[in-house]
């Protein structure tokens, strides 16, 4: 069968399994000097080693409660995307209204 990946002929074990994503933790994209260019931008000079990962753990938490919420406006509004003024919306629900963005 066409389109079924490297599998054995004959054998019902097929699929692609060449290109697998690696499960690994995002934040780490995030990476030292994107942090570092942020905290330039804010005014600071310099910047502790411990600085990078307690960042990382700020960041996590807000995102994931801003993605929740986006999903919540999403799920409220019965669609499966998630669109920019739901995440308008969760960003003022958070208390950080975000002016001058039009959809």
């Amino acid at each position: 069968m066409p389109g079924r990946g490297k599998g054995i002929a004959g054998s019902r074990t097929g699929g692609a399994k060449c290109h697998r994503k690696i499960i690994r933790d995002n934040i780490q994209g995030i990476t030292n000097p994107a942090i570092r260019r942020l905290a330039r931008r804010a005014g600071v000079v310099r910047i502790s080693g411990l600085v990078y990962y307690e960042t990382r753990a700020v960041l996590r938490v807000f995102l994931s409660t801003l993605i929740r919420d986006a999903i919540l406006y999403a799920e409220h509004g019965s669609r499966k995307t998630v669109k920019g003024i739901d995440v308008i919306y969760a960003l003022k629900r958070q208390g950080h209204t975000l002016y001058g963005s039009t959809d």
